[in-house]
């Protein structure tokens, strides 16, 4: 059934009409190794491979892929982490991608086939988590009901323009939980924004809002700021990420800071006041605004 074409290596161009197929008329064909084996090991890491079972619907594999930009080579991938769970397993295959912008979440959600648009053979199309999805979590008490999906949300919108708020919201959120389930939602909120300015946001807003916690973050971020050995030391450090906090909330909402207000909020060495401050400035409507109530 197959070396048929070998002998005649055009058989297939002769066969569009039989195939309903817009065959291109072929210049060359050329018989390539039909041994697929791999012959040296191929290094190849899905990020996370989950086996999710169901009473009613059995199991089925969920690869997990980051993804923070646009990779033209990602696609074949992905087509190959799929089709060997796929072979190797037995079981349903699917892929889900997470992205922090919609021009990549966009991109890697478009289906990619291995052939011509014509005979599309192998297609790949994940599911795509990203900004264009994942909710906006601002209310502390929405963050706490499941502290998981509201660090998502903060890690894929690290872009957005409300992250202040997405962020002091989680941190509010875990001030009432046991440390040993503040500490892993804590390191991932900061491995997962990376190196935008966001980060930064977020260690401040740990080191005034769950400054009684010792996890690895929390403690690195207190020693910032702080003398060793001196209580002054740690209170001035706090006080200063506390003000730095405000600062950056308010420039990250595009709001005019006069040197007035910048000058009181880092004169501040009161926490509690500093605290206030923050929490107004996510949705002050001017950086004035944050002294209203007082």
């Amino acid at each position: 059934m197959h070396h048929i074409f070998r002998h005649d290596l055009h058989l297939f161009s002769r066969l569009k009409d039989v195939l309903e197929l817009p065959l291109p008329a072929v210049v060359e064909a050329v018989v390539l190794p039909n041994d697929l084996t791999e012959t040296r090991p191929v290094e190849r890491r899905v990020d996370t491979l989950l086996r999710l079972d169901s009473a009613k619907d059995g199991s089925l594999l969920l690869a997990i892929e980051a993804q923070g930009k646009k990779d033209p080579a990602k696609p074949a991938s992905w087509a190959y982490y799929v089709s060997y769970l796929w072979t190797k397993y037995g079981l349903p295959t699917a892929l889900l991608v997470v992205c922090q912008d919609r021009t990549t979440a966009e991109w890697a959600a478009r289906p990619v086939a291995s052939g011509p648009a014509y005979m599309p053979t192998l297609s790949i199309r994940p599911i795509v988590a990203g900004p264009h999805n994942m909710p906006v979590i601002i209310d502390p008490a929405k963050a706490a009901e499941d502290l998981a999906p509201a660090t998502l949300s903060a890690i894929t919108h690290a872009g957005d323009p409300d992250i202040g708020a997405i962020l002091k919201a989680l941190s509010t959120a875990l001030r009432d939980v046991p440390e040993n389930v503040a500490d892993p939602i804590i390191e991932f909120t900061a491995q997962g924004l990376s190196k935008r300015p966001a980060q930064d946001l977020w260690r401040t807003l740990v080191a005034v809002d769950l400054s009684f916690y010792k996890s690895y973050l929390s403690e690195e971020i207190r020693d910032e700021g702080r003398t060793e050995g001196r209580a002054e030391g740690l209170a001035e450090g706090r006080a200063q990420a506390g003000a730095a906090a405000i600062l950056l909330v308010l420039e990250q909402r595009g709001l005019d800071v006069p040197d007035d207000v910048r000058d009181r909020v880092t004169s501040c060495a009161d926490p509690e006041m500093l605290r206030g401050w923050l929490t107004r400035a996510v949705t002050a409507a001017s950086a004035e605004e944050i002294f209203a109530d007082e």
